[in-house]
């Protein structure tokens, strides 16, 4: 079923850089200010990422940073996007989510992905005694059962967490997620700001194959898009620049701070570096309030999401705050076409 700009919501992730020359702490101030100003633009959910032994990312204790988010904001929904769930034991996982939902009722997400997150060292640190095993389906289903109603004579409560029901979504880049969260019934977000060559099968598999449950009566689907928005096209590209090195020096194995902008990447990156790094990133609005608002609605039109949640790591603090900004008056701008 087609569905029209107006009824799609818009959300935001973060992975709360930390940008070259700045603190951890300043990062984490920035979170906090970036959470209140998507509230009041109208974001739907501000979801934040684990990730770990990254010196450009702050939101490794991300339960942590949820819980500073919430405590600062009054109605937008916060979360995850998503728990790394092969780091952690589910039991842990429902009570952090479990306290948090009983601090803030209403508003916490928990969105679970398959990957560490990490690096394969930093993996085991994490990992400490556990089995290299894929549980991750069965993970899934004992976390949302700690999270569910009393039950009789359980011998292991989650306490905070019990009767929570915390909404869980699967997180995906492959068929893998697509599927498990059709067959439990979840809402599924795919992870197309960075892996977008399963985009659309993935979308097609869990549309398909979703069956109803008593978690979700029909599918849900979420799309992530990049956005770089500038007062015109030369700023938004200048300010994407950013994020296309802090991706190449990921995918090169030197991982750092979020680099500061420049004007040409192709003069500090190798030709087939950047192709490759653009490829990756291609679902990516950028330019201007116009040149935005018009790649927003091609992708909404092409991949047909219920929901998108836009993602950028720019820089300057302060022209990440108004690209988010100028995103919103893109999706609002749509919703008003299609009413």
């Amino acid at each position: 079923m087609t569905q029209s700009n107006s009824e799609i919501p818009y959300s935001m992730l973060d992975l709360a850089p930390v940008p070259e020359g700045a603190t951890v702490a300043e990062a984490l101030a920035n979170v906090r200010d970036l959470a209140i100003h998507a509230e009041a633009l109208g974001y739907k959910r501000f979801w934040l990422a684990e990730h770990h032994n990254m010196t450009g990312i702050a939101s490794a204790a991300t339960a942590v940073l949820i819980g500073h988010v919430a405590g600062a904001t009054q109605e937008i929904r916060v979360g995850s996007g998503g728990i790394m769930l092969p780091n952690h034991a589910p039991l842990q996982v429902a009570e952090a989510f479990g306290t948090l939902a009983e601090l803030y009722p209403g508003r916490i997400d928990l969105g679970l992905g398959r990957a560490p997150g990490t690096d394969g060292a930093t993996m085991q640190a994490l990992r400490r005694g556990m089995s290299q095993e894929d549980q991750f389906p069965a993970d899934v289903v004992e976390l949302i059962g700690y999270m569910a109603g009393a039950k009789p004579r359980a011998p292991i409560v989650a306490v905070p967490g019990m009767g929570t029901r915390v909404p869980v979504w699967i997180l995906g880049s492959s068929l893998y997620g697509a599927q498990l969260a059709a067959y439990l019934g979840l809402p599924y977000a795919f992870a197309s700001h960075f892996a977008p060559a399963a985009l659309e099968q993935a979308a097609d598999v869990y549309r398909r194959t979703f069956k109803p449950s008593e978690h979700l009566s029909k599918p849900h689907f979420m799309m992530a898009i990049n956005v770089f928005a500038g007062t015109d096209d030369a700023e938004g590209a200048y300010l994407r620049s950013s994020m296309l090195q802090a991706f190449a020096n990921l995918r090169t194995g030197k991982p750092g701070p979020l680099p500061r902008p420049v004007e040409d990447v192709g003069a500090i990156l190798p030709r087939h570096i950047v192709a490759a790094v653009q490829e990756a990133l291609s679902i990516t609005a950028v330019g201007g309030p116009e040149a935005v608002r018009a790649q927003l609605a091609a992708l909404i039109a092409r991949h047909r999401p219920d929901e998108v949640i836009l993602t950028s790591q720019i820089h300057d603090h302060g022209k990440r705050k108004r690209s988010f900004e100028i995103a919103a008056g893109a999706m609002g701008d749509l919703g008003k076409l299609a009413a």
